[in-house]
């Protein structure tokens, strides 16, 4: 099945299994979704399950939390990362803080999925990757799934969670397509992968990036150089031992990270690996990230700004050969 296919098949598995669970957004019922994701389930589930809001962000999230306040489990379709922004008010001021705010009394079962990253060619109000703005906030979970299987058990596990769940799809995802099993139940939130074994550096990324990642890993192997990859999968909370302990086996270590350089969530990475394996390193950890530019729509410029494989491979050779 395709990325968009799982995230669908775990959304009709929400629904069905649990009758506090429902599906609300700009154009998720009628239309199919923004990008198809929910095509046919008005049709099969009905429209209490599948509710088309006006488009105003900041409102029907912050119906979602007044209905996850009220022991439904909502889940929240935002059509784009960039679009999120209108609804940070109620992000940051209610669903990350209630729990905390309260004493406990009030918890905030929300999950919130949003289309993020570039290479679409559809410019500078539709193309970042802000997921790092996210996890920079307590109280909330913020996922990032790369594979196919992830974005179908990371949504089960997350509507499972007594927080709010932020799952971050990167839209050059969607088309992707692999082997799932629609039996399999909820993911592990809590834990980075090891995508690829390695031994003479350690590629550290998340989301779509994974992929040129690999690639990277496969074009350095042709040269001698083994590169382990590491897919973060969840940025909040980090599991900062999987990618800390490969870097005390490879000794260097490259993040990619398609937001921007400055104050980018590959920023918090490399503080953490100086701070805890300095001693290990031979070099000094490199990152790889997007232009300090608005997204552009040429897509000459648009692929020239986002980093690619090639330059992951540059700055491996640059570093150990």
């Amino acid at each position: 099945m395709t990325y968009r296919e799982a995230i669908r098949s775990a959304l009709r598995d929400a629904i069905l299994g649990d009758p506090r669970v429902f599906l609300m957004g700009e154009d998720v019922g009628r239309y199919g979704g923004a990008f198809a994701v929910s095509r046919g389930l008005l049709e099969e589930l009905g429209p209490e399950k599948i509710i088309d809001t006006p488009l105003m962000e900041s409102t029907f999230l912050g119906a979602g939390i007044g209905a996850a306040l009220n022991g439904m489990r909502p889940i929240v379709e935002i059509m784009t990362i960039n679009f999120s922004m209108l609804a940070m008010d109620q992000i940051l001021n209610n669903a990350a803080a209630l729990r905390f705010m309260s004493g406990g009394q009030l918890n905030v079962p929300l999950v919130v999925r949003m289309a993020s990253g570039g290479g679409r060619q559809l410019g500078a109000q539709h193309s970042h990757s802000l997921e790092g703005w996210y996890a920079h906030i307590p109280g909330i979970s913020v996922l990032t799934p790369a594979t196919v299987e992830d974005a179908r058990g990371m949504l089960l596990a997350a509507v499972q969670e007594p927080d709010p769940v932020f799952i971050f799809e990167h839209a050059t995802l969607y088309p992707m397509e692999a082997e799932v099993d629609e039996t399999s139940g909820p993911a592990d939130i809590r834990k980075a992968a090891v995508r690829r074994e390695g031994t003479h550096v350690t590629l550290i990324t998340y989301s779509a990036s994974l992929w040129k990642a690999l690639a990277a890993a496969d074009q350095l192997a042709e040269k001698g150089i083994e590169a382990e990859v590491i897919d973060l999968r969840v940025l909040r909370p980090l599991d900062s031992e999987t990618f800390l302990n490969s870097v005390a086996k490879t000794h260097g270590a490259v993040i990619i990270d398609e937001a921007w350089r400055t104050g980018s969530f590959a920023a918090e990475v490399s503080a953490q690996i100086m701070e805890n394996a300095f001693d290990y390193l031979d070099w000094p950890v490199q990152r790889v990230c997007s232009a300090e530019v608005p997204a552009p729509y040429a897509k000459h410029m648009e692929d020239a700004s986002l980093p690619q494989t090639e330059d992951i491979v540059a700055i491996v050779e640059e570093n150990l050969l």
